[in-house]
């Protein structure tokens, strides 16, 4: 059987990327700080894990091997989102952004790099905003920028040991997590939240709605695939036009 390993894979987009592995044949190792609220299947395994250091992506491997499989695969999904001016941003909320955007997939890629055999695959969730620049935002972009050069490079590394490597830049996804950021003073939201996302839609999006979760969830096993086996090195927009390249 097949094994994905997903950091964040129990609540948000990543739910949706655990169910769509599972219902592709897959065992899933769910690694993430909450236990997922959705039903598990095909032997499929959550672990308590803090994927903002080595030793909790470790853990995954280490759990992934005691099951019986092939570790394909592996994708970095943690992520948090919040707007905020230069003028508010501290040590702090530096700290946290990057430790969870950035630092979470360098640790999964180089615990990966390390694990995965030949024609293993690894797929880090970025976002549009690692490809263009939004009002108080430079923080959140300034990370997944990062997660997207970071990518780019080791793509090169590790071509040579078979293993690919890329990344998915999603437009806004309706999450939880998503609409509580959109929600706060320094969002583009802020109290208006469907109709920033009517303005959105109507001003940059080419076609006549967003992606969702699913739609990730559908690309990364995509990626995944035999299919894509000349495919690494990519940062792919899926963001309905918003970008077009």
């Amino acid at each position: 059987m097949r094994i994905a390993i997903i950091s964040g894979g129990s609540r948000g987009i990543g739910e949706e990327i655990s169910k769509t592995f599972m219902e592709s044949g897959y065992k899933v190792i769910i690694g993430s700080r909450s236990e997922p609220k959705f039903k598990l299947s095909n032997e499929s395994v959550w672990v308590k894990m803090d994927a903002t250091t080595q030793s909790g992506h470790e853990k995954l491997f280490t759990e992934a091997k005691r099951e019986s499989g092939f570790i394909q695969t592996y994708i970095n999904n943690v992520g948090y989102s919040e707007w905020r001016s230069i003028e508010n941003v501290d040590q702090t909320f530096i700290d946290h952004m990057f430790s969870t955007n950035l630092f979470s997939t360098i640790y999964g890629c180089k615990v990966a790099a390390e694990n995965l055999t030949s024609g293993g695959n690894i797929i880090n969730i970025s976002s549009i905003a690692g490809k263009r620049g939004t009002k108080n935002n430079s923080i959140y972009c300034a990370t997944k920028f990062g997660v997207n050069g970071f990518t780019q490079a080791l793509a090169k590394e590790l071509g040579k040991k078979d293993i690919r490597v890329n990344a998915i830049c999603p437009v806004l996804i309706k999450t939880e997590g998503l609409l509580e950021a959109l929600g706060k003073e320094s969002s583009p939201a802020s109290n208006r939240i469907d109709n920033f996302f009517n303005i959105f839609i109507k001003q940059q999006v080419a076609l006549s709605s967003l992606p969702n979760s699913k739609d990730v969830g559908k690309l990364c096993l995509f990626l995944a695939s035999p299919d894509a086996s000349s495919i690494t090195g990519q940062c792919i927009n899926l963001d309905s036009g918003v970008i077009p390249s």
